[in-house]
């Protein structure tokens, strides 16, 4: 997926919370399920969408899903944002 497509995962509140949970390292969709007060089904949605986007990695071991964070595809955002921060605000004009 592409830029587009990663901001419009992280523009969910939801999704967001779901990132924020995985900084704590590898859940598996229970674990997620159970800060939420919405179905599982929903969550599961939520899961989905953030690994079309490519923010999350999916492992499945035995009977369980588990989750983890993809770093990267965050960080080439991050430095793409870093872009527009221009110049140095501090230099001064040559008058």
């Amino acid at each position: 997926m592409g830029l587009s497509e990663t901001l419009k995962a992280l523009s969910d509140p939801q999704r967001r919370e779901i990132l924020a949970l995985l900084k704590q390292g590898k859940m598996s969709a229970g674990e997620i399920s159970s800060h939420f007060k919405v179905t599982a089904t929903a969550v599961s949605y939520h899961l989905n969408y953030l690994k079309k986007a490519d923010l999350i990695h999916e492992s499945k071991n035995k009977n369980f899903v588990y989750f983890t964070l993809n770093t990267s595809v965050l960080e080439g955002l991050l430095v793409w944002l870093n872009s527009f921060r221009g110049g140095n605000t501090n230099e001064t004009e040559d008058t």
